[in-house]
């Protein structure tokens, strides 16, 4: 007996003391709060990943068809959608071949490889492009970008909201209309209401016509058309592939060239010319390209007395179109 108690009391010891190591092994295992990496998730995140969680909770064999990104009809919107961004925009097969037919005024064309090249699509978007609408091919994400993710079967267009004329006809209304016509041009001004802004200005001060790149440039949207303030309807718009190729036929038809610069070296105030104008307004960011500026006969530039070094591109048009009409308002008062 006195064997069989010794072997259970040192049984007990040996149990307590792996029971001493495993509480000991756990503690150090635990942190203090102050270690774990609060900052690791932001709180956006966290609930993000708890609603996943949720959503799988009672099935979590099934996947979520929402969150399938390999779906081609994913839908991408963000959680606040705004419906302006689409108000020009048309999607989706039927709809798109629907618009062609009724040839309305269109700015540009998405289209997959695969659509540009079907029976269907094949002739129509080459008489469009002849027409000049710009076709891009693009891939599918690029579509599913522009239209925030919505079923747009590969093809997608951009409305116009105003009818535009070719350069020919443009040049030819305008010598017709006017003995020293003025027609702007702008180069690469992608912002809508800067371009609507100037050709408010532009119809407001006499011009005949407006050229715009296909390329670079902000189209005649419902944004333009909106801050024009229904100059639209009293002015022709030129769209052209190579804006430089333009500005060469505008000389060879007898117009004068003038680029705005902030380092031109003529000041406006004192340029006077009696023939035809196209005058070219660049970008504010980057201005006139190189290659306009050699395709200008003057470069001129608006005196400035303050500290500002450039003026918004909406406003600097206007300022010149008032310089350089002052000789007409003369004839007429």
């Amino acid at each position: 007996m006195k064997g069989k108690s010794l072997n259970n009391f040192k049984r007990n010891v040996s149990s307590k003391k792996n029971n001493d190591s495993s509480r000991k092994f756990q503690k150090s295992q635990k942190k203090s709060p102050m270690s774990y990496p609060l900052n690791k998730f932001s709180e956006s995140e966290r609930n993000k990943n708890s609603k996943y969680t949720r959503s799988n909770k009672n099935n979590p064999n099934q996947t979520d068809k929402k969150f399938d990104q390999n779906n081609k009809n994913f839908d991408k919107r963000p959680k606040i959608f705004n419906e302006k961004n689409c108000e020009d925009l048309i999607w989706g097969k039927h709809s798109v071949f629907s618009v062609l037919e009724r040839e309305r005024p269109i700015n540009r064309i998405w289209c997959t490889s695969e659509i540009r090249s079907s029976e269907k699509f094949f002739q129509i978007l080459k008489d469009v492009k002849s027409k000049g609408v710009l076709i891009e091919e693009v891939p599918w994400s690029r579509i599913s970008q522009i239209t925030f993710g919505a079923v747009h079967q590969g093809i997608a267009l951009q409305i116009s909201h105003s009818e535009t004329v070719t350069l020919k006809e443009l040049i030819t209304n305008s010598k017709e209309k006017e003995l020293m016509p003025i027609i702007l041009c702008l180069d690469g001004i992608t912002d809508p209401h800067n371009v609507g802004a100037i050709i408010r200005s532009a119809e407001a001060f006499g011009c005949t016509g407006i050229i715009i790149p296909q390329r670079r440039s902000a189209g005649i949207t419902g944004t333009v058309a909106k801050v024009a303030a229904g100059a639209l309807e009293h002015i022709s718009v030129s769209r052209v592939v190579n804006l430089n190729r333009s500005l060469q036929v505008m000389k060879e038809e007898g117009f004068t060239v003038i680029g705005l610069m902030e380092s031109g070296q003529i000041n406006i105030s004192g340029f006077s010319i009696e023939t035809p104008l196209v005058i070219v307004v660049g970008s504010e960011s980057k201005g006139l390209s190189l290659l306009t500026q050699k395709n200008c006969d003057y470069l001129v530039k608006i005196p400035l007395k303050g500290r500002t070094s450039s003026l918004n591109a909406s406003v600097a048009a206007a300022i010149s179109l008032h310089q350089l009409t002052k000789g007409f308002y003369k004839e007429i008062s």
